[in-house]
């Protein structure tokens, strides 16, 4: 019996029709993890077994934004970019040149076989400090002396805002050190010497991340919302611990002095959601925190639950052996082995996955070592919500340098100046001061320099001098506009002895203190205020009644110039916002801060820290005169 030709056509037809279903059913294969709906780990279970082994090292792997195209985020599905300190898209840029660069990376690491979007790190240490016209908040040794953990939340939430404001998502935020000599280069990156005002200033995650809804599990990673970015404990463990506080050295203690001193605030980091913990350059009694896997995997994820990812700190790898990128197929094992589950590295990730790829293939680095980074890399992710909103929210923009937050960082100023003298026991005290006067000289290196206000990690890495970096407040605008417009304000950097004579002023004020400076570039032996300063402040308050305020990153020589001066202020590392100086110096407000440091004598005293037996020193941990605020006239 012949089919007819209609018949055949027909069956065809149905074949046809069955073969493209299942063809257009595979095409739309329903993906869990894309689906919002779903639970966090059935997401991510989902799409690790999706991934290749490169993908799953792209994901490991952290890139500086100057060695980036959007081809790289999607041929090598690479996890993450940075901004090292001051690596910016242009000079003086824009929030929208900020985003438009994020979002250009953002599509590349989206069209990507998977689509996994990047996370972004940037250092936002003080503020969004990197970036033109970002409000800049006093460094982390001056919030220490304000008490003020719900201040510290604020900062926190304002922070990421103005973050959030460049598209950035990720802050390598905040440094929990537990500086414990000041000649550290990064001494004022911690908040205290005290292990317990650390953790109180551990609040500022709450606001970086968001604060954990009641109920909710503690001990994970938790950020609420495209207002809030995921935040970084740093540098695991001991790094403010060095042996006379020599950046990236060796902290010798014992296990006891470790957990009761340097590990408590990462408990407290990890139980407020911290999303990810950087390692710290420094050694721990001769180990190189980068390879060490008894405190990196099995005390901070084994024993402390940690469920965020471990990152690594820039090159910190590369250090693992000396000199730099020496034996570098044997540091990445040791340092992936040590349990770091994304890796800085800046300038080459091709050698670096590379060599990742052939440490797995040669059974060196088990897959299950590569499965436990990626899996706490996209919990993160997933968590952030990057999945459903990866592109930069551009309804942000106008939080960068917004008044609320300058007017937050005038108050963090205020509450975070130390009023160390104020007169003789017997004498008038002379804070505040009159704002109604003949003629005030303002003296000093400090008082009209923006950047040395604010410090290293501003604008760039190592900080600026001047005022033409970005906006703010110099502390000499500040006193100038304090005033009763009746009163004369002279400006002289370094007056000398017939200036002071000739000019019969009511009184001065001096400000002077250090250059900024970061890291390494900071380590200093001699803690010497930065000439001419002890010069200005002997020639001013030899001739006039002085007010000396001193602008630094740590407590810093001084006894030799106490008994000339007639007040004392430390301001530390203030920021933009110079009004909170005035504030506090002319009586509106009242002074509260309190040492967060031990004030040594001289530096042979040095490392010296509350509780020691040999404890002397010139002004003592949590010392502070208060003052009351006066009524205005």
């Amino acid at each position: 019996m012949m089919v007819r030709p209609s018949s055949s056509f027909l069956l065809v037809g149905l074949l046809w029709l069955c073969c493209w279903g299942a063809i257009a059913q595979a095409g739309a294969e329903y993906m869990a993890y894309k689906d919002p709906k779903q639970p966090l780990n059935r997401r991510i279970k989902d799409l690790m077994g999706r991934m290749t082994l490169e993908e799953k090292i792209g994901q490991m792997t952290q890139l500086d934004r100057a060695n980036v195209t959007a081809e790289i985020m999607r041929d090598f599905s690479l996890g993450s970019v940075l901004s090292g300190g001051g690596s910016v898209p242009r000079e003086q840029a824009s929030p929208q040149d900020w985003i438009n660069m994020f979002n250009e990376f953002q599509k590349g690491a989206l069209s990507s076989r998977l689509g996994i979007p990047m996370i972004y790190g940037i250092d936002a240490v003080h503020g969004h400090n990197n970036v033109y016209k970002a409000t800049i908040f006093p460094h982390n040794v001056g919030l220490g002396a304000t008490r003020d953990p719900e201040l510290v939340k604020k900062i926190g939430a304002a922070t990421a805002l103005e973050v959030r404001a460049t598209g950035i998502n990720y802050a390598f935020a905040p440094c929990i050190a537990v500086c414990r000599d000041p000649r550290w280069g990064r001494c004022y990156e911690s908040y205290s010497e005290d292990p317990a005002v650390v953790i109180q200033m551990t609040d500022v995650i709450l606001g970086l991340q968001g604060e954990i809804p009641a109920g909710s599990r503690k001990g994970v990673p938790y950020v609420g919302g495209k207002d809030k970015v995921a935040a970084c404990a740093k540098h695991f463990v001991g790094d403010g611990g060095t042996t006379r506080g020599i950046n990236e050295n060796n902290t010798v203690i014992d296990r006891h002095g470790l957990l009761s001193i340097h590990m408590p605030a990462y408990y407290h980091s990890i139980i407020k959601g911290v999303s990810t913990i950087m390692v710290s350059y420094s050694s721990l009694n001769g180990e190189k925190m980068h390879a060490n896997h008894e405190l990196v995997t099995k005390f901070l994820k084994d024993t402390l639950k940690f469920r965020g990812f471990v990152i690594s700190d820039w090159q910190g790898i590369d250090k693992i052996n000396y000199p730099l990128h020496s034996n570098y197929p044997e540091a990445v094992l040791a340092g992936v082995q040590a349990g770091i589950d994304m890796v800085m590295v800046p300038f080459n990730h091709t050698e670096f996955i590379g060599i990742v790829t052939d440490h797995v293939n040669n059974k060196r680095i088990p897959m299950s070592r590569i499965d436990d980074a990626v899996r706490r890399i996209l919990r993160v992710k997933f968590v952030m919500g990057l999945f459903e909103n990866p592109l930069a929210d551009e309804s942000f923009v106008d939080k960068l340098g917004s008044q609320a937050h300058r007017d937050l960082a005038r108050e963090a100023v205020r509450k975070s100046l130390v009023l160390l003298k104020n007169g003789e026991n017997a004498d008038t005290p002379v804070l505040p001061l009159p704002k109604k006067t003949k003629r005030i000289l303002v003296a000093g290196t400090h008082a009209n320099n923006l950047g040395y206000q604010c410090g290293g990690w501003s604008l760039t890495w190592q900080g600026v001098s001047g005022n033409n970096y970005t906006a703010g407040t110099t502390i000499l605008s500040a006193i100038t506009a304090a005033v009763d417009p009746s009163t004369e304000i002279v400006f002289s950097e370094n007056p000398d002895a017939d200036f002071l004579k000739s000019n019969n002023f009511s009184y001065a004020i001096v400000v002077v203190g250090e250059q900024p400076y970061a890291e390494t570039k900071g380590d200093s032996l001699n803690l010497t205020i930065a000439e001419p300063g002890p010069q200005t402040i002997t020639n001013v308050c030899g001739a006039v009644k002085c007010v000396v305020v001193v602008v630094s990153g740590r407590p810093v020589v001084i006894e030799p110039y106490v008994s000339s001066m007639d007040a004392l202020v430390a301001a530390w590392l203030p920021g933009t916002e110079g009004q909170g100086v005035s504030d506090v110096l002319f009586g509106d407000y009242g002074f509260s801060g309190k040492l967060p440091r031990t004030w040594f004598k001289t530096v042979d005293q040095l490392p010296m820290n509350v509780g020691d037996a040999h404890y002397d020193p010139l002004f003592p941990f949590d010392f502070g005169l208060a003052t009351d605020p006066v009524e205005q006239l």
